[in-house]
């Protein structure tokens, strides 16, 4: 059977991928007609309209046919559309605690990324953690913007030779093209979010 009935809840479920509407949006950018695309798939003209229409859904066999008429994986038909908002939870228990460099014993800094699962990101978000006593992180510079959050602790952010002195709920939002630095100021750790443009 190379298209199905099912049932309301697994419709619902794959009416969401807009599998027929994106086979119609790639048969009609090769410009390609039913009668064309049945004669390469082996469906029936009517059968490929319905599944066009969502009114049915073909097997994963039947689709991976229509995918390499077309050029595309099968993840094509799968993958969230552009036309969606972008929504991703990062869960606290999954993200990596990683140091600022690799291999150091004492580390200047730990960050998580609050975002790592999100493709062509615009933005990119971390949780940073400063431990007390640690000196300065290596100056450093990069295009975009760059905003701090500080969520407790106190932070000093040397911008271009500059320091700016952040306690909890400050922030700041700076160029970061100049070479900039961070160190816990405080006798307790410090934490913010960062929040730079990709």
């Amino acid at each position: 059977m190379s298209a199905e009935m099912l049932s309301d809840t697994l419709a619902e479920g794959l009416e969401q991928y807009a599998i027929g509407p994106k086979i119609r949006a790639l048969r009609q950018r090769k410009k390609l007609g039913l009668v064309q695309l049945g004669t390469h798939t082996g469906l029936s003209p009517a059968m490929l309209s319905k599944i066009e229409r969502g009114q049915v859904f073909p097997t994963l066999p039947t689709l991976l046919r229509i995918a390499l008429v077309f050029g595309v994986g099968l993840e094509h038909f799968f993958a969230d559309s552009s036309e969606r908002p972008v929504a991703a939870i990062v869960r606290a228990g999954d993200r990596l605690r990683l140091p600022n460099r690799p291999g150091q014993k004492n580390s200047v800094y730990f960050f998580e990324s609050l975002d790592f699962p999100v493709k062509d990101r615009k933005l990119e978000g971390y949780l940073a953690e400063f431990p007390a006593g640690a000196g300065p992180s290596e100056p450093h510079d990069h295009p975009g913007a760059e905003l701090v959050y500080v969520l407790k602790g106190r932070l000093v952010i040397t911008i271009d030779g500059e320091d700016h002195t952040l306690d909890a709920s400050d922030s700041i939002y700076f160029d970061p093209s100049a070479p900039h630095s961070y160190r816990c100021a405080g006798r307790t750790d410090a934490a913010a979010v960062v929040v730079v443009t990709a």
